[in-house]
C-alpha cells in the first residue's frame, strides 16, 4: 500500500527525526486520500500525523539492530532532495 515510504529500521547513522516524520506523513497522507490540508483536515491530520510519528520512534527503537542495512537510501539523505529543500527554506525565509 504504501511502497514509497522508505524502510528506516538499520539505518547507519540511525533514521533522523525528519525521516521519520516524512514516513508517517506520507502513511497519513495515503491512508487519509488527503493530498493538500484544509481547514477542515488540517487538525486531524496533523494530530495523526504527530502520533504515528513517536508510535514509530518507539517501534524503531525497541525493535533488535538490523543485521544488514536497508538496501535504498531514504528520500530524505538523496542530494537532489536535500537540493529541493534548500531552495525551498530559502526562498521561504526570502519572502
Amino acid at each position: 500500500m504504501c511502497r514509497n515510504i522508505t524502510t528506516l529500521r538499520g539505518l547507519e547513522p540511525a533514521a533522523t527525526p525528519d525521516e521519520i516524520e516524512a514516513a508517517a506523513r506520507q502513511y497519513v497522507r495515503k491512508v487519509s486520500g488527503v493530498q493538500s490540508l484544509s481547514d477542515a483536515t488540517r487538525e486531524p491530520f496533523e494530530a495523526a500525523v504527530a502520533e504515528i510519528t513517536a508510535v514509530t520512534r518507539r517501534l524503531l527503537s525497541e525493535l533488535p539492530a538490523r543485521r544488514q542495512p536497508p538496501t535504498t537510501v531514504p528520500p530524505l539523505r538523496r542530494p537532489e532532495v536535500q537540493a529541493r529543500i534548500a531552495a525551498k527554506a530559502a526562498k521561504s525565509q526570502a519572502s
